[in-house]
């Protein structure tokens, strides 16, 4: 997925609150590795909730997506490799959709005037698959954010408050009395 290392020891660094624990794993850019390591965590650290951050390319919002794809993966990694079915998990259903609305979770940071989109669309690429294959193990309770790789929010210092912020609104609507908003 590609996030800069730095967005991710800084969550960690700052922390989510009391009784959450932030665990830092790097994905390479291969669907096997891809695919292995989100597997393993799944059933390794049995997470309540997973957040995955990738770079979106040429971007310079966040944008909270919605939905993993199963199939349509055409672009190979940086392997040469391409899975021959074109997916993530045979059998699986098309789409999944996190658990937490993320336009719901969008919207207070959008009024607020912040750079923070909604999206139905991860790409077809590592992001996506990951995003699709921890949707799959963990049930649904995934999130996939793509961090901006230009413009202000691209620095630390203004992306690891902003994200602290998401992912803590993330955590409470699945804390929430309304978790099917």
């Amino acid at each position: 997925m590609g996030a800069r290392l730095w967005s991710l020891q800084g969550l960690k660094l700052v922390g989510l609150g009391e009784r959450i624990n932030v665990y830092v794993k790097e994905v390479a850019l291969s669907y096997i590795k891809t695919q292995q390591i989100i597997a393993e965590i799944w059933q390794t650290l049995k997470p309540k909730f997973a957040v995955h951050l990738g770079i979106a390319r040429g971007s310079r919002v966040v944008i909270l997506e919605q939905t993993g794809k199963n199939s349509g993966y055409r672009v190979r990694d940086v392997c040469g490799f391409c899975p021959e079915s074109h997916c993530c998990m045979e059998g699986g259903l098309e789409k999944l959709d996190s658990v937490v609305n993320m336009r719901a979770v969008s919207k207070p940071f959008k009024q607020a005037g912040m750079d923070v989109i909604y999206s139905r669309d991860a790409g077809r690429y590592l992001c996506d698959f990951a995003y699709y294959c921890s949707l799959y193990h963990g049930q649904g309770r995934a999130a996939l954010i793509h961090v901006p790789s230009s413009g202000s929010l691209a620095s630390a210092d203004r992306l690891i408050p902003l994200l602290q912020s998401i992912i803590q609104s993330m955590l409470g609507q699945l804390e929430g009395p309304s978790q099917t908003a």
